[in-house]
């Protein structure tokens, strides 16, 4: 019981920090500290982690929002598709035994993190420069179904795919992306929690209490530390975590 407390406690911790921070689904570290340390079911582990993440990115969403640094008016359509592709995916999860974390998972966590240490003042805006009003929509629609999708399915990647795609595609900066990825994932994982919750049932409620307190702990205490950290400072911190992150779920993978 207490290796169980200990586990969920690092990994809610390690969670909240990664989606306060970086706008990152909480899953990203919950879901392969369960299963390679608890034995877990990769199931039981979403709906830890997406049950974490609802609390987290609602707490880390109002303090980005407190510092402006939310622009959920283009991102609409995004939410929309996300939360619809959400419960397609848990009920196609569902049918699925196991799901291991996928390859995209891992190659994105590198590149974003190789992407922001090298280049942590890029202007992403750039890349958005000459698209019109019907474009910028379509790109947010096919990219929230693609990311509810994977949210819902496997639990992991939601937040990231959500971060490279309001960074590079949609070309918003660092803090304004974290700030409405958050506020997207908190209603995607709402979403993907109940109905993985309908579908199967509640997991070990230890486990689950724990991870949420102490995911929704780190997701306040990052969060208020990105929001006042420099622009530069705080894309190279995104940077390594992430990069540490694709290496963690690659050598996980590997277990």
């Amino acid at each position: 019981m207490l290796f169980k407390i200990f586990v969920s406690i690092v990994a809610g911790l390690g969670a909240g920090v990664a989606t306060g921070l970086a706008g990152l689904s909480a899953a990203t570290v919950i879901s392969p500290l369960l299963i390679g340390l608890l034995d877990m079911t990769s199931y039981d582990s979403m709906i830890v982690a997406l049950s974490s993440d609802v609390l987290a990115s609602a707490a880390s969403a109002a303090v980005y929002g407190k510092h402006k640094n939310i622009d959920i008016r283009h991102g609409l359509v995004m939410a929309v598709a996300v939360v619809l592709m959400t419960i397609a995916g848990s009920y196609v999860g569902s049918l699925v035994p196991t799901t291991p974390m996928g390859f995209l998972s891992i190659l994105s966590s590198m590149t974003m993190g190789l992407r922001f240490l090298f280049f942590p003042t890029f202007k992403a805006r750039k890349m958005h420069l000459g698209k019109d009003w019907s474009t910028k929509m379509a790109e947010s629609a096919i990219c929230g179904i693609c990311i509810g999708f994977v949210c819902g399915f496997i639990g992991v990647g939601g937040g990231m795919m959500m971060l490279f795609v309001l960074t590079i595609i949609m070309g918003y900066p660092v803090k304004q992306a974290v700030g409405t990825s958050v506020f997207i994932m908190t209603f995607a994982a709402l979403t993907g929690a109940i109905s993985h919750i309908a579908l199967s049932g509640l997991p070990d409620l230890v486990v689950l209490c724990t991870c949420i307190i102490a995911t929704l702990v780190g997701a306040q205490i990052s969060s208020m530390l990105a929001n006042k950290s420099p622009t530069e400072k705080l894309n190279r911190i995104v940077g390594w975590m992430l990069l540490i992150i694709g290496v963690f779920m690659f050598i996980m993978n590997l277990l």
